[in-house]
C-alpha cells in the first residue's frame, strides 16, 4: 500500500464499502447509540454522588423552645431524613444497624445556653463505615446548625460569636452542588472513547478474520487511503452519538450548556484523534476481534472510567498513580467538556489540551501506520 497516489474518489469508495459494513452490523449501532442511551441514563438518574435525604436521628435531650427549634430545623432540611428520639441509646442501637448513619444530639443545658446570648453546642456522631457520608453528615449537620443560629442572632451577637469572620460559601457554575452536572459530561468522554476505541479495534481485525484482507490487499490503494477509510466512518458515527448524548444531557436532565457548539465538536474531534488511532493500532496489532476487545476495555475504557477524573478526584490520588493520568487522554477531554457545558468556551483551559490530544493522536496514528502492513506475515 506504498507508492501508490491517493485518489478523492477511492477514497469515497472505500468509506461508503465500511459505511455499508457499519449498517449492516447491529452490534455497531447498540455500542454506538444503545449502550450510550444506557449509560447516560444511568449516571444521569440512577448513580447519584449527591447525599440527600441522608437518614440520621435527632436526640433531643431538650425540651425549650430554642432547642425545639434547632431539631425544627433539621427535619425541614433537604439533605436529612430525620427520626426524632429522646435518649442516645436506641438510635446508637439503630446505627450499629445501619437504619441511621448520624445521631445530633442537642444536650439538655441547650435552651440555659441560648438565653445566655452563646451559640449552644451540638454532638454530632457519625458512622465511620462509610466515610464519605459521615463526613456530609457532619459537614450539612453543622452548617443546619450554623443557619439556625444566625437566624436567630446569635451570630450577629459579638459576645456570642465563635470567630471574628463570618464565612458565606459560593459555589461557581455549579451551585447546587448537582452530581449530574460533571457525571453526564464524563459519561460522554466514556461514550467515545467505546465508540472511538473500541469500535475501530475491531475493524481491521474484522477484516482479518473473515478473510478479506487479502483482497484488500490486491486493490490499488495506498496506506493512507486504506487508514482513512476506516477512520472516517467511525468518526462521524461518534460525532452523531456525542450529538445525541448531548441534546439528552441538556434537555432531559438539564444539565446547563454555557458554550459553543464549535467548541464542542472541536474538542471532540480533536478526542476522537486519540482515541480511533489507539482502536487502529489494537486492530493492526492484534489481527482477533476477541484479544482486540480486551485490550481495548483494559487500554482505553477503563482508565478513561477510573484513571480521568470522571469518578474519583485525580489529586486524592497517590502520586504514582497521578503520573500515570497523564498517559489517559480522557483526562484532557473531561475538564474541556466540564468548561463548555458548565462553564463557556474557557479557551486558556481547552486549548492547551486540545494540543495533548493531538499529540496523542499523532503517536498513535503513526504506531497504527508501522503496523498496518501490506503483507500476510
Amino acid at each position: 500500500m506504498t507508492g501508490i497516489r491517493s485518489s478523492p474518489r477511492r477514497v469515497a469508495a472505500l468509506v461508503t464499502k465500511e459505511s455499508a459494513q457499519i449498517l449492516r452490523d447491529p452490534s455497531t449501532f447498540l455500542i454506538a447509540f444503545v449502550l450510550p442511551m444506557i449509560l447516560l441514563f444511568l449516571f444521569g438518574y440512577a448513580v447519584s454522588l449527591d447525599s440527600t435525604r441522608t437518614r440520621i436521628a435527632v436526640v433531643l435531650q431538650d425540651s425549650s423552645v430554642p432547642a425545639l427549634r434547632l431539631a425544627q430545623a433539621y427535619q425541614t432540611s433537604k439533605y436529612f431524613e430525620v427520626t426524632m428520639a429522646r435518649s442516645i441509646q436506641p438510635v446508637r442501637e439503630k446505627m450499629v444497624d445501619g437504619e441511621v448513619r448520624a445521631i445530633i444530639v442537642i444536650p439538655p443545658d441547650f435552651g440555659r445556653r441560648f438565653n445566655q446570648g452563646r451559640v449552644p453546642p451540638i454532638q454530632i456522631i457519625t458512622d465511620g463505615s462509610q466515610p464519605n457520608t459521615a463526613n456530609f453528615a457532619a459537614s450539612y449537620g453543622e452548617g443546619v446548625r450554623a443557619q439556625w443560629a444566625a437566624a436567630e442572632g446569635l451570630e450577629r451577637n459579638p459576645s456570642a460569636a465563635d470567630a471574628p469572620i463570618n464565612i458565606s460559601a459560593r459555589f461557581w457554575y455549579n451551585p447546587e452542588l448537582k452530581s449530574r452536572y460533571f457525571l453526564v459530561p464524563g459519561s460522554i468522554a466514556n461514550v467515545m472513547t467505546m465508540i472511538g476505541t473500541l469500535l475501530t479495534a475491531l475493524v481491521i481485525a474484522r477484516e482479518w478474520e473473515r478473510g478479506t484482507m487479502e483482497a484488500m490487499m490486491a486493490t490499488p490503494i495506498s496506506m493512507a487511503e486504506f487508514i482513512a477509510s476506516k477512520v472516517i466512518p467511525y468518526y462521524l458515527l461518534a460525532l452523531a452519538s456525542m450529538t445525541l448524548c448531548t441534546l439528552i444531557g441538556v434537555f432531559v436532565f438539564g444539565v446547563p450548556f454555557r458554550g459553543s457548539v464549535f467548541a464542542l465538536f472541536l474538542i471532540g474531534s480533536c478526542f476522537l484523534m486519540p482515541a480511533l488511532g489507539l482502536g487502529l493500532f489494537i486492530s493492526s496489532a492484534t489481527k482477533n476481534q476477541f484479544v482486540a476487545s480486551q485490550v481495548a476495555l483494559l487500554s482505553a475504557f477503563l482508565p478513561t472510567f477510573l484513571l480521568s477524573g470522571f469518578i474519583y478526584e485525580i489529586g486524592s490520588m497517590p502520586w504514582p498513580i497521578q503520573a500515570l493520568t497523564y498517559l489517559v487522554p480522557a483526562r484532557y477531554l473531561i475538564p474541556c467538556l466540564e468548561s463548555v457545558f458548565l462553564a463557556g468556551d474557557q479557551w486558556a483551559l481547552i486549548l492547551p489540551n486540545l494540543g495533548i490530544m493531538l499529540l496523542f493522536g499523532a503517536v498513535f496514528f503513526f504506531l497504527s501506520f508501522r503496523v498496518t502492513r501490506r503483507s500476510l506475515d
